[in-house]
């Protein structure tokens, strides 16, 4: 797996982090925070306590920095995956715990519906389909930004393209897919 330099230098960070270099520590954070704080955010919902649960992300990042393996992943890729699991780990630990047995079945029949499913899975294609209309690299970029977690940044340097054409690009590609998926 080849990494771009963005990516190189983010799993530099993390390889000095696991040699508890402090002033590396500072420069990850400084350099992946945002992003963390916004999947932290997306999953908790509530400002304060992903504000308290991106802390919390990156004590377990200086703890576990050299379990992470270049090449395995993209480095983005773990600490994002650091940062879901603790605020996934937090949602559950907000539930109440129950010795009532039909609460607990209410909780398992949280399972989709066969409806639910299918609806999903028509969901899904009609995005393909919307994302094939786009330029293959606009296409791509989307992805790249929305389903890989890539910063506009990276993209740019990626494509090698001015920050603000990435935004663009994005921007009008989003537009286009509204457009097709409403149609």
């Amino acid at each position: 797996m080849t990494m771009q330099p963005a990516a190189r230098e983010v799993a530099d960070l993390i390889a000095r982090c696991a040699l508890r270099d402090r002033d590396a520590f500072r420069h990850l954070y400084d350099r992946t925070s945002a992003k963390l704080f916004g999947v932290v955010l997306r999953i908790l919902r509530d400002r304060g306590e992903a504000e308290e649960a991106v802390q919390e992300v990156y004590v377990k990042i200086w703890q576990r920095a050299g379990q992470y393996i270049p090449g395995q992943t993209s480095p983005i890729s773990w600490l994002v995956a650091v940062a879901r699991n603790h605020a996934l780990d937090m949602l559950r630990a907000r539930r109440p715990a129950t010795d009532d047995i039909d609460q607990v079945l209410d909780l398992a029949d949280d399972m989709p519906t066969p409806d639910r499913v299918a609806e999903t899975n028509e969901d899904g294609q009609r995005i393909t389909k919307c994302l094939a209309t786009l330029d293959p690299e606009r296409a791509e970029a989307v992805r790249g930004a929305y389903l890989d977690g890539f910063s506009y940044e990276e993209l740019a340097q990626r494509y090698a393209v001015p920050l603000n054409t990435m935004r663009t690009w994005l921007r009008r590609s989003l537009l286009k897919l509204r457009e097709c998926l409403t149609a």
